[in-house]
């Protein structure tokens, strides 16, 4: 198994953390030089990050390749067991995609800093989030689950997004600091993202 990913695409790290997460041996293959994209771009029509190669099987598309990876290899499953709160997980990953995750990955990939109205959006909806983790340690609650990995991958760029959050979002921030613990979490990181948080 194979994982093109870039250096600082969030929908790449959240695939490098769910392997580690699962324990998964896979060749991870960072896009950096032109070879490499070269190769990418004959797997894949958008020559996009992530890029995952299992066999004959070539997949894109974030969400997909982790669905996938959730799937395939099951122990420990990240995806809830029943159809109702799976499909929830769904929309909270479609949700965190549209509303916050293409425009953040826009704003690393071309180096700028977020417009008012997306950094308004982080901000209040962060907010707003925080009271959910004073209930709960997970997303979705007691587990682990892909929500997490997309939600943990967004929290660890925010200083590169140069957002910081008030006080009263101190639940979110060490939902955030508990999941940069875990050790898989620290296994995926790039060297490029590890950078984000060096000083």
């Amino acid at each position: 198994m194979k994982l093109y990913s870039g250096p600082l695409c969030l929908f790449s790290h959240a695939c490098r953390f769910v392997l580690h997460e699962k324990e998964i041996e896979c060749e991870i293959i960072l896009t950096t030089n032109g070879r490499t994209d070269e190769a990418l771009a004959e797997l894949n029509p958008y020559g996009e990050t992530p890029t995952l190669v299992d066999r004959d099987l070539v997949l894109y598309e974030g969400m997909v390749v982790t669905e996938y990876i959730d799937e395939r290899y099951p122990h420990p499953p990240l995806m809830p067991s029943d159809p109702t709160t799976r499909a929830q997980a769904r929309v909270m990953m479609s949700r965190l995609r549209r509303d916050w995750l293409d425009a953040v990955q826009a704003c690393v990939t071309t180096g700028t800093r977020p417009d008012k109205k997306l950094s308004k959006s982080l901000w209040d909806g962060l907010l707003a989030m925080s009271n959910h983790f004073s209930q709960q340690k997970y997303a979705l609650g007691d587990d682990i689950s892909l929500v997490d990995s997309y939600l943990a991958v967004l929290l660890w760029r925010l200083p590169l997004l140069q957002l910081n959050l008030p006080r009263q979002a101190a639940k979110i921030l060490e939902y955030g600091n508990h999941m940069f613990d875990r050790p898989a979490f620290q296994a995926s990181l790039s060297e490029a993202e590890r950078e984000i948080r060096a000083a």
